[in-house]
């Protein structure tokens, strides 16, 4: 069975393959400071409690944009499961010609959601991550990675307008009925969500636009998205499994 792990800036996703189904997952807070046994520890306990065993584990992919943790997540895997893991890094084979001045500065996270809006879904596609920052990255027809757009993360701009603010509380993140907010709770509730929404349109629109291309579909993931993705139109489909299967493709790619 494959292990597919993606280490994001807020959360560690893990995806456990049997061929090409997902049968298992799980998501643990990113921690700098865990150490190798932790790591071991901790995915051999999530096994047994699934009723499996370290055993049953043949493979392991891992894309990550926190450096700092690699070590201890590598070396948990190699002394616990007697596995190297595939790590997503610039020149292993994905499929996708990344076609912008830097390759190298291109997030693992995006890469791999471009590999699986693109196998899964056809292209010329737009993918929309949204997570600790929201991306809106474009893959053309012929799987070519040709732009993206960046920025902060839903639950990171909240946090940024209660925290910058004197008397502004924190609040929840969720749908409101109204956009006619008449308390301080309702419209920062409103301000965030419609005001996402508006954000995600516009850049569609005109990613849509500037390109000049026609039938782009649009597909969504991350842990936020599903909110934003009922909210409009423009999002053709909302998948959260992309990245996991993203990681289970490349790695059938090797």
């Amino acid at each position: 069975m494959l292990f597919a792990i993606d280490v994001g800036n807020t959360n560690i996703t893990i995806g456990l393959f049997d061929g090409k189904k997902l049968v298992k997952q799980f998501r643990m807070i990113t921690q700098t400071d865990r150490t190798s046994d932790e790591y071991g520890v901790f995915l051999g306990e999530w096994l047994f409690v699934n009723r499996m065993k370290p055993q049953d584990i043949t493979d392991v992919i891992i894309s990550s944009v926190v450096p700092n943790i690699m070590h201890s997540l590598t070396s948990g895997i190699i002394k616990y499961f007697n596995v190297t893991p595939v790590i997503v890094a610039p020149g292993i084979k994905t499929g996708i010609n990344v076609s912008i001045p830097n390759p190298k500065e291109l997030g693992a996270d995006r890469l791999v959601d471009a590999v699986a809006a693109y196998e899964i879904y056809g292209g010329p596609i737009i993918v929309i991550d949204f997570g600790t920052a929201t991306t809106h990255d474009l893959v053309l027809g012929d799987g070519t990675f040709y732009a993206g757009v960046t920025s902060p993360g839903i639950r990171l701009a909240a946090n940024a307008l209660w925290r910058g603010t004197a008397k502004l509380p924190e609040v929840e993140i969720k749908k409101v009925d109204t956009i006619l907010g008449r308390d301080t709770v309702s419209s920062m509730q409103a301000g965030i969500y419609y005001g996402y929404i508006g954000q995600t349109e516009y850049i569609i629109k005109k990613l849509k636009k500037d390109s000049k291309l026609d039938n782009i579909k649009v597909v969504a993931t991350g842990g936020l998205g599903k909110l934003i993705s009922e909210a409009t139109d423009q999002i053709d489909i909302y998948d959260p499994e992309l990245t996991l299967h993203g990681l289970r493709i490349i790695y059938d790619k090797q």
